[in-house]
C-alpha cells in the first residue's frame, strides 16, 4: 500500500483510505488478519502512532476489531463490491466511469463531444415509429412473452446471412442473441475466465473494457495500438511472459483511434493466439460504419478461437438493447444456459424491432447516408481542430472518433475539468488507458460537435 500525496488529507486518513479501499475490493475480506503496527508503518513510510490512530479509528467505526494478543482483524460481513476503488485510485476525470456517467446523467443543455453514440437525430426515428406501431397490432406472444434461450430464430437467420456478407460462417445455431454488446463480454468473461486471470486489450482501448475487466477482477495488460493492429512484437512478449487467457478488441475502426486491422497483423496475431492458446473477443459494433471492409479475425479464423459480438445501439438506438454472439457451437450451447442463469429471458421486443427494421431494406439506405455524413463531419471537424493546434493520430477509415493529440504540455484531464465547467463533456486519453500514457490525448465524437460553443472553448483555452 503507498500513500498517495493529497494535500486534503492527513497522514492517519490516508492509512485509513488505503485499508478502506483494499476491503472495499475484497482484498481484505471480513477475517483477514491486518499488518502489524510496525509492519504497516514501514510498507506506508509514517509513524507507528500514525497507524495506532488510524487502527483506533476504523476499530472505533466497526470496520476492523483488536483481538489482544493477536493483532487486528477485518470486521463484519463481505463488503459491497466497489469497483471504483478496485486497482489504483486515480483522479476522478480519468477513471473509466467518469465519460459514460458524466454522458449519461446530463441534460439536454450539456454539449458531449466526448461520448461514444449518435445524436438522437441522427437515428432512423420514422422506422423506429413505424415498427413500433406495427408491432404493437402483433401478437400477443411478441409483446408479453419471454424469448427463447438463443433469441428470436428469424433474426438470427439474417444475422447469419449479414456474417457471411463479411466472410465470416456462422450458421443461426451459432448466434446467442443478448442485451447489448456489453452484456455479450460479460457472459463471455464468467464463461471463460476466473478472477485473478490475465486479459489483454489493446492500450488505448474502449474505456469500458477496462471497467468490465475490474468487475470480473481481472488482471489486465495492455499492447500498444498501432494504426494496423496491436503491435505484434510486444503482443508476443506479453503472451510469453503473462500468458493471457483472453484478448478483447476493436478489430474495425478501433475504439478510440479509428485504426483498422492489417491482413498482415491479422494473419500474425491469429497465429501467436494458437500457438498460446488465447481466446479472442472480436467487437465489431463499429462495422456498418466503414467504407471499405477491414480484415476481422472472427472471417480469418472461422470461429474456430474468436468470437465475435456486436449489436446496433450505434447504428439504430441506444434504447433498443439488442446484441449478439456468433462462436462455435458447443461454446454457444453453454453460453446460452449461462444466459438463463443470469437474465433468464431475453428482450423479445428489441429483437423484434431489431429484426423488422433490417428485413424492410430501410436499414442499408440508413447506413449508407451515415456513412456519408459522418464522412462529411470528419473533415470539417478535423479541419477545425487543427487549426487549434490539435492533430489527428491518424484518419481513420470511418466511424465517429478522432483520436487526437493536444497541442504542447496540454494535459487532456485538465482541460476536461475546464469543459466540464462549461457544460461540455470531453473524453481525456487516460480514461482509455490502461497505462496512462495517453495524457496529452483525447478523444472527440465528430458527430456531436455540431455546435460552435465547443470550438469557442478551445479557442480561449489553447
Amino acid at each position: 500500500m503507498n500513500i498517495r500525496d493529497e494535500s486534503s488529507r492527513t497522514l492517519v486518513g490516508q492509512v485509513m483510505q488505503a485499508i478502506r479501499s483494499r476491503i472495499a475490493a475484497r482484498i481484505l475480506v471480513p477475517g483477514s488478519k491486518l499488518p502489524s503496527i510496525r509492519g504497516m508503518a514501514e510498507s506506508m513510510r509514517v509513524s507507528k502512532s500514525t497507524v495506532v490512530d488510524a487502527y483506533d479509528r476504523l476499530a472505533a467505526e466497526g470496520a476492523i476489531r483488536s483481538r489482544p494478543g493477536s493483532g487486528f482483524f477485518v470486521a463484519g460481513h463481505v463488503a459491497p463490491l466497489s469497483l471504483s476503488e478496485i486497482g489504483p485510485r486515480i483522479d476522478r476525470a480519468i477513471d473509466p466511469f467518469w465519460v459514460s456517467r458524466q454522458s449519461l446523467e446530463s441534460s439536454d443543455t450539456v454539449l458531449m463531444p466526448g461520448c461514444g453514440w449518435l445524436p438522437a437525430s441522427w437515428l432512423p426515428q420514422d422506422s423506429l415509429r413505424r415498427t413500433l406501431r406495427r408491432l404493437a397490432r402483433a401478437d400477443d406472444s411478441a409483446l408479453a412473452d419471454y424469448a427463447t434461450p438463443l433469441g428470436l430464430p428469424p433474426l438470427r437467420q439474417l444475422l447469419s446471412r449479414r456474417l457471411d456478407e463479411r466472410g465470416i460462417q456462422a450458421s443461426p445455431d451459432q448466434i446467442l442473441l443478448t442485451d447489448s454488446g456489453t452484456q455479450a463480454i460479460d457472459l463471455l468473461c464468467r464463461f471463460l475466465i476466473e478472477p485473478g486471470a490475465t486479459v489483454l486489450v489493446d492500450d488505448p482501448c474502449y474505456f469500458n473494457f477496462l471497467a468490465l475487466m475490474r468487475a470480473h477482477r481481472a488482471d489486465v495488460a495492455g499492447v500498444p495500438c498501432t494504426p494496423s493492429g496491436p503491435d505484434v512484437d510486444h503482443f508476443a512478449r506479453v503472451l510469453a511472459e503473462r500468458k493471457p487467457r483472453l484478448y478483447i478488441t476493436n478489430s474495425g475502426l478501433q475504439n478510440p483511434t479509428g485504426a483498422s486491422l492489417s491482413p498482415v497483423v491479422t494473419h500474425r496475431i491469429l497465429k501467436l493466439a494458437e500457438e498460446h492458446d488465447l481466446t479472442i473477443i472480436e467487437d465489431d459494433i463499429f462495422s456498418d460504419f466503414e467504407y471499405e471492409p477491414a480484415p476481422r479475425f472472427a472471417a480469418f479464423d472461422g470461429l474456430n478461437r474468436v468470437i465475435q459480438i456486436s449489436s446496433f445501439s450505434k447504428t439504430l438506438s441506444s434504447s433498443l438493447r439488442c446484441g449478439y454472439v456468433a462462436a462455435r457451437r458447443e461454446w454457444i450451447e453453454e453460453l446460452t444456459d449461462l444466459k438463463i442463469a443470469t437474465s433468464f429471458g431475453g428482450n423479445r421486443l428489441s429483437s423484434e424491432l431489431v429484426f423488422s427494421i433490417l428485413r424492410d431494406g430501410s436499414y442499408r439506405k440508413h447506413v449508407e447516408g451515415l456513412r456519408r455524413r459522418l464522412g462529411k463531419d470528419m473533415r470539417r471537424v478535423s479541419a477545425r481542430l487543427q487549426s487549434f493546434g490539435i492533430d489527428p493520430w491518424l484518419e481513420p477509415k470511418g466511424g465517429m472518433f478522432l483520436w487526437c493529440t493536444l497541442p504542447g504540455e496540454t494535459d487532456a484531464a485538465d482541460m476536461a475539468g475546464k469543459a466540464l465547467q462549461a457544460g461540455i463533456i470531453l473524453a481525456p486519453g487516460n480514461v482509455f488507458s490502461i497505462s496512462q500514457s495517453a495524457g496529452s490525448l483525447m478523444r472527440f465524437n465528430v458527430s456531436q460537435m455540431n455546435d460552435p460553443r465547443i470550438f469557442e472553448f478551445f479557442e480561449a483555452n489553447l
